[in-house]
């Protein structure tokens, strides 16, 4: 099975120098958790997770908060994130993302899923312009089916 098998076609994503502000928006309108970030032609050019603005909006604080010991001042969060709400997603984005190509095997997006702790993964053509993606959800689910597993 490949990639482009189970891929979602949805294009969902921002270009490179549209506002975080417009990412919380697109993000929570599409109940989502990150976007591949594209350029005007539509070439992956970045990645932008939730995990990522709240680092930017306060640098540190995810790690903070793996302490026992934290007590999180969640003021100091908030005015992180309006001091960047209009800043442009390139200065956040993951610039090399992780990606797939649609003749990928299903089993090697599995792997880079797993792997590297990620919710969406994009899958490009052979130009690198983005096509689709494939969510942890969808490796999830064909994995019901044992789809996955059977592959060689």
């Amino acid at each position: 099975m490949k990639a482009r098998e189970i891929m979602e076609r949805d294009l969902t994503s921002l270009m490179e120098d549209e506002t975080v502000e417009n990412f919380i928006t697109v993000c929570k309108r599409h109940n989502l958790s990150a976007l591949p970030i594209v350029s005007s032609d539509f070439t992956l050019v970045g990645y932008l997770s939730e995990t990522g603005i709240i680092d930017a909006s306060l640098p540190g604080y995810l790690k903070l908060m793996e302490s026992t010991s934290f007590i999180p001042d969640s003021q100091q969060f908030f005015h992180g994130l309006r001091k960047i709400l209009d800043h442009p997603v390139s200065e956040f984005m993951i610039k090399k993302p992780y990606k797939v190509y649609q003749n990928d095997t299903v089993l090697h997006v599995a792997d880079i899923i797993i792997k590297n702790k990620l919710k969406i993964l994009p899958v490009v053509d052979n130009n690198e312009k983005l096509v689709g993606v494939i969510r942890r959800i969808d490796i999830l689910s064909k994995s019901l089916d044992r789809a996955i597993e059977n592959e060689e």
